[in-house]
């Protein structure tokens, strides 16, 4: 496994733990194009250009967005500001709609909650959470689905 690959896995912990926003600065994004090789954009408040169209996000101000990655290992993070605690019911109905399977599992005591989902092409994990003085929020981590190749079958 290369380097960059081997360094690109913390950076993409960094964003799913949501550390990223604090340490979004041109200094961080310079020493994480260094180590990754350059596969990597951190947007600040905007979404990656490339996030799958296929994703729906709540309809809210975009926070943080990044992506990190290239080609299948591909990770993004998006934080878009919601309502309240009970934005995780619109969500997973947003991705229900749009032919991703899963639900919130995990509700919290403060009433946020996390959920994971799927489809064919992506896996998504959603954490909607008290964000103190920034209110309710709900961070998406996506990243690519394992595609297996379909084994060859022998001609008769």
């Amino acid at each position: 496994m290369s380097r960059s690959r081997l360094l690109a896995i913390p950076v993409a912990a960094l964003l799913v733990l949501g550390v990223a926003p604090a340490l979004a600065g041109c200094s961080f994004q310079t020493a994480v194009k260094d180590i990754t090789g350059g596969n990597v954009d951190i947007g600040g408040d905007k979404v990656p250009a490339d996030f799958p169209a296929a994703v729906p996000l709540y309809k809210g101000a975009v926070v943080f967005g990044a992506g990190v990655g290239s080609g299948h290992g591909k990770v993004w993070n998006v934080t878009v500001k919601v309502r309240d605690a009970r934005a995780y019911a619109d969500i997973q109905k947003q991705l229900a709609d749009a032919g991703f399977s899963g639900q919130f599992g995990a509700q919290s005591p403060d009433g946020g909650g996390t959920g994971t989902f799927a489809n064919d092409s992506y896996g998504v994990l959603v954490v909607v959470t008290d964000a103190g003085s920034n209110g309710w929020v709900a961070n998406y981590s996506v990243s690519r689905a394992a595609v297996e190749s379909p084994s060859p079958t022998p001609a008769s």
